[in-house]
């Protein structure tokens, strides 16, 4: 195994071993590796193998010691194992993948949430797309796919993350301005497209028309003034477009606070930042980057929980593993050793304030946690009757 240095990486190389150390014939060395990497074989199969392997070790003048390890090995590793070829398409996806997320780090982003995403949430990526110097966009009438678009540094979200828009409303949507391009107007997107009451609703409160420089809630009343309720699904397109009657409404505020609700409830998350919706003020400005200046010192900072993981520990209590955002999107890690965990477990995601001990090792700065709050976040004011004003007209 000259291209490993002696060390087993591909299942190719837990053949090598048995015909080469063991001398076991090609067949058996074969049926090794398929039964080890989880394959079915007969049953006592694998135990007469490995009765072979031992018995020819002997005959070999091996130490018991050594033949152990040297099975120890091939099971413990031969479980997880690839084979070469496998492992070598596998690294030319990962050369390009690391490639396009270098020097094209927006289209690749898109892309892998267009794909499905990964191992985090849509949130995650959205995250990394900001850090990456990118602009997100709710859905737009005339910007937007049913998947996510991009435009130089403009990432548009797709229809698709609208909850309950339907499908063919999508569909007639995007054929429509295909073939006779953008809209001009909510009028004009009301003579073009079929569309019910509730379904308009979805992108007025998504905002998906602020194109037109009309706060969503004065576009949402004329909306139901306006909208044909009887329009047939089956009429041909109108020679004529029908005059629109318009409507005197109060001037409406807008509110950062209700829009970043519209969006939670539409698309499951915020596009502004979750730190803006905190109920209290945050009483530490300390971000990633700084706690390299305070190794050794205890410190508070506050971080949106990325991800956590839970792991047991030898004497049977569990410990938590964190990584978070900070209020400028840098990432820092945590760790929660069984006292803090069994008293501050990392259980939601959400915005927590952290104080503990800023540590070194191995060339990587982390937080050991003695104590988290998870912070809570602003109430909705339309259920308060608060922070949402209406400006009657003089």
């Amino acid at each position: 195994m000259w291209d490993t240095y002696g060390v087993m990486v591909y299942q190719e190389d837990v053949m090598k071993v048995a015909y080469e150390f063991a001398g076991l014939d090609l067949d058996d060395a074969d049926v090794l590796r398929r039964g080890m990497s989880g394959k079915k074989t007969s049953p006592g199969t694998m135990e007469k193998i490995e009765e072979t392997f031992r018995k020819n070790c002997r005959e070999r003048g091996y130490s018991a010691s050594l033949t152990n390890e040297v099975w120890e090995q091939i099971s413990s590793f031969a479980g997880y194992a690839f084979p070469k070829g496998h492992s070598a398409s596998y690294a030319v996806e990962s050369y390009q993948s690391l490639y396009l997320k270098k020097y094209f780090p927006l289209e690749f982003m898109v892309a892998a949430i267009n794909n499905g995403g990964g191992f985090y949430d849509l949130q995650t990526y959205i995250q990394e797309i900001r850090r990456c110097g990118g602009r997100i966009h709710a859905p737009c009438i005339n910007k937007s796919d049913h998947p996510n678009t991009i435009y130089g540094k403009d990432v548009y979200l797709g229809f698709g993350y609208i909850r309950e828009l339907e499908i063919k409303t999508i569909q007639q949507i995007l054929e429509n301005r295909q073939f006779f391009g953008p809209f001009t107007s909510l009028d004009d997107f009301i003579d073009r497209i079929y569309i019910s009451i509730e379904q308009l609703s979805l992108l007025l409160k998504i905002n998906a028309f602020r194109f037109t420089g009309i706060d969503k809630h004065e576009l949402l009343w004329k909306a139901y003034f306006k909208l044909n309720k009887a329009k047939s699904k089956n009429s041909q397109a109108l020679l004529f477009k029908p005059q629109h009657r318009d409507f005197e409404l109060p001037e409406f505020e807008f509110s950062k606070l209700v829009e970043a609700y519209d969006q939670m409830e539409l698309l499951g998350f915020p596009l502004c930042s979750q730190f803006e919706l905190l109920e209290d003020s945050i009483t530490s400005n300390l971000t990633a980057n700084d706690l390299k200046d305070h190794i050794g010192k205890e410190v508070i900072i506050y971080g949106n929980l990325v991800n956590s993981r839970k792991t047991g520990t030898s004497n049977g209590r569990y410990m938590y593993f964190g990584t978070f955002y900070d209020i400028k999107g840098g990432i820092f890690d945590v760790v929660i050793f069984p006292q803090a965990a069994e008293k501050y477990p990392l259980r939601s995601r959400g915005i927590y304030k952290c104080f503990g001990k800023v540590m070194y090792d191995l060339g990587y700065v982390s937080l050991e946690v003695k104590w988290v709050s998870r912070q809570s976040t602003k109430t909705d004011p339309r259920l308060v009757g608060t922070d949402f004003k209406v400006k009657l007209p003089s």
